[in-house]
């Protein structure tokens, strides 16, 4: 019987014991008893015991690897959450599609442990992209084409980059409306007249470093790929005993 102990080598916000635990009890662990998913956890702290008379040692850099990437990104959301609700108590953090392939859904769950995880494709909304504007090229007939055309369960939200295509979009029927790629002093105006009228997303380029800039400006929601293609594993190390 082998007794594996993983301890956090870091400080930050604990994700992947709710995937880890079960696929540990497949393997035969048992005695298994994990840190809850959105503890806070500082240098030294046990995360994760479990027992066995299967090898350790097979899945301790499997183990590794996945706490470490989903504390990262649940540790740097949580941060970014909290620093845009002291100037925006009610703003969301969003995550966006910029996830690693095939491992979005655990790298979505890392998000929603810290902040929203946003939509996981496509198919969860209609986004009315930049590209989709300039094929069609009119805003409000596409805008009204594709509410006649989906349910109405479905949120219609359309990408646009000026003043003048938020208002027009507004106008047209839009659910939601991303403002891409826009500086904080262009989102304002824009945020004082559609405020409560429809929901308002501030996307590209959002760090830790602007995110009060953007929450300052009143918007609803800030989404940001930072989380998931930029955010730094947490370490953590799995110490061996023999029982």
């Amino acid at each position: 019987m082998r007794k594996g102990i993983v301890k956090c080598k870091d400080s930050g916000i604990s994700a992947g014991n709710r995937f880890v635990i079960p696929f540990l009890n497949y393997l035969g662990f048992s005695n298994i008893n994990g840190e809850k998913d959105g503890s806070e956890v500082n240098k030294g702290d046990v995360v994760l015991i479990f027992e066995g008379n299967a090898d350790v040692l097979t899945v301790e850099r499997l183990i590794l690897n996945f706490l470490g990437k989903l504390s990262g990104i649940a540790t740097i959301t949580n941060l970014m959450v909290k620093r845009a609700r002291e100037v925006n108590p009610n703003v969301r953090i969003s995550g966006t599609r910029k996830t690693t392939p095939g491992f979005r859904l655990f790298e979505k769950y890392a998000i929603e442990v810290g902040g929203d995880p946003h939509r996981y494709n496509l198919s969860d909304a209609v986004l009315i992209k930049d590209n989709h504007i300039a094929l069609y090229g009119n805003i409000e007939e596409l805008i009204k084409r594709v509410k006649s055309s989906v349910s109405f369960t479905k949120i219609i939200e359309v990408e646009v980059s000026s003043y003048e295509d938020a208002i027009r979009a507004y106008k047209a029927g839009a659910d939601a409306i991303l403002l891409d790629n826009m500086k904080p002093y262009e989102i304002l105006p824009i945020v004082n007249e559609l405020k409560g009228k429809v929901i308002l997303e501030a996307s590209g380029g959002i760090t830790p470093d602007n995110v009060v800039d953007y929450a300052r400006t009143g918007v609803d929601i800030i989404s940001s790929g930072y989380t998931t293609h930029s955010s730094r594993s947490l370490d953590f190390s799995l110490d061996v005993e023999k029982i």
